[in-house]
């Protein structure tokens, strides 16, 4: 079986259904332009901007055909009448779905492995073949796109010899996985994001200087009308001139 590799419409549309904001895309497409040709096709590894550009082109071209978060259509990742490259035609959206699943393994290198329950996938990605030719398209795609399975036990599992209707664990086989960068990309993400911060605060201080601190303007409890006591400073019933409704009035 020929290992698939990806292409820029597979990359916009994993940054469609995952929902990756739009000011970490330049660095999400970074990181995988950085893998090479482990992941994707040759003409995509020969210059950054132009990668760039025609993952903006397949993000506009989703985006107008409908396909924007994780509830649109799997259906709506590729265009009418578009040939598969790996699963029989069928099971077109078992294709795409799977090809989302696998970036999100390598993007996610701290994720171990994801839970799939395939039998349920069928219905919902509304494939409609015959569940032999299914399961034969399950175990092609996870082998082109170098996924293994296991059980909820964490045991290999063998998907010709048919799928459960249970939970079973996908992930990056072993050598797929170790030829990757093994750096934590979501943390390398992160400290990405502190620096330009910091730069960013730097050059604002630079710039405008630094804001002194307000000093406190709240009043102290026991300053002003506030600290006035109540209960010692008001005035006594039996002196007051006026006689409250229910009291008799005293004698001087």
């Amino acid at each position: 079986m020929r290992k698939y590799i990806y292409n820029s419409r597979d990359v916009a549309a994993y940054f469609k259904y995952f929902s990756v904001p739009s000011y970490l895309e330049v660095s999400y497409m970074q990181y995988v332009f950085n893998l090479g040709s482990k992941v994707l096709a040759e003409p995509l590894t020969r210059d950054f901007e132009s990668f760039k550009k025609e993952v903006y082109r397949e993000l506009y071209f989703l985006w107008a055909n409908g396909f924007e978060n994780e509830k649109a259509d799997i259906s709506k990742m590729t265009t009418e009448g578009e040939f598969t490259l790996i699963c029989d035609q069928e099971c077109i959206c078992l294709e795409s779905y799977m090809k989302l699943i696998c970036l999100h393994l390598i993007f996610s290198s701290n994720l171990p492995y994801i839970t799939l329950n395939f039998t349920g996938l069928m219905t919902q990605l509304g494939i409609k073949c015959d569940v032999e030719l299914y399961e034969e398209n399950c175990r092609k795609v996870c082998e082109s796109l170098q996924l293994e399975v296991k059980d909820s036990f964490g045991k290999p599992f063998d998907l010709s010899l048919g799928i459960p209707d249970e939970l079973l664990r996908v992930s990056l086989n072993t050598e797929f996985k170790q030829s990757l960068d093994t750096r934590n990309f979501k943390e390398t993400l992160r400290n990405e994001q502190m620096n330009w911060l910091k730069d960013l605060k730097d050059k604002s201080f630079k710039l405008f200087g630094t804001i002194p601190a307000r000093k406190k303007t709240t009043r102290s409890r026991n300053s002003g009308s506030s600290s006035k006591n109540y209960r010692n400073s008001g005035t006594n019933v039996v002196r007051n001139s006026a006689q409250p409704k229910g009291t008799p009035k005293t004698n001087r």
